[in-house]
């Protein structure tokens, strides 16, 4: 069986760990990374998804920098980027392609970084697989629109203002 991310019988295909600083004040929980963004080995690794033009607009990151910079500068303000999922099969980058969805440990992040204030889910799908999900922690959730460029239901004037809730709840 082929396990590489570049083609469609990717089964299962692996995620990737966690990126974070020290003190993690927002976690952004995406569904599980796209096929461009497994080749590249880097989280919203497709030049069409809007999530670095969005952090690009709430936190002046150049989205043209190097990853390793930018997320540096994201852990800088207390953000943590991670999926809901571990591993799926599923062919292509489309979420609704998803089958046989494996969990990350969550409620053992949120565990384990007691200075979480919100969780972020990148989309419904996101949300949807991560209430499905016993968290045994207080922190608060909010589903916001997803930064793929598949959503057309939002402009990125739009998802930029939803997206400015994450700039409340940090302090950096």
């Amino acid at each position: 069986m082929d396990n590489s991310p570049d083609t469609d019988t990717a089964c299962p295909a692996p995620g990737f760990p966690p990126v974070h600083g020290e003190f993690p004040e927002v976690v952004i929980l995406g569904s599980f990374p796209s096929r461009q963004s497994l080749l590249k080995n880097e989280y919203y690794g497709n030049p069409q998804n809007h999530f670095w033009y969005i952090m690009e607009a709430l936190y002046n990151i150049n989205r043209k920098l190097p990853y390793s910079v930018r997320t540096s500068r994201l852990a800088e303000h207390r953000i943590a980027l991670w999926d809901v999922l571990s591993s799926c099969c599923r062919a292509g980058s489309a979420d609704f392609r998803i089958r046989d969805p494996v969990f990350n440990d969550l409620p053992g992040f949120l565990i384990s970084h007691p200075t979480l204030r919100l969780v972020v889910l990148n989309g419904s799908t996101a949300g949807r697989y991560y209430h499905q999900m016993t968290i045994p922690t207080p922190v608060p959730s909010v589903i916001l629109p997803s930064t793929s460029a598949a959503n057309t239901r939002s402009t990125l004037a739009e998802k930029v203002r939803a997206w400015g809730i994450i700039r409340i709840h940090t302090t950096q």
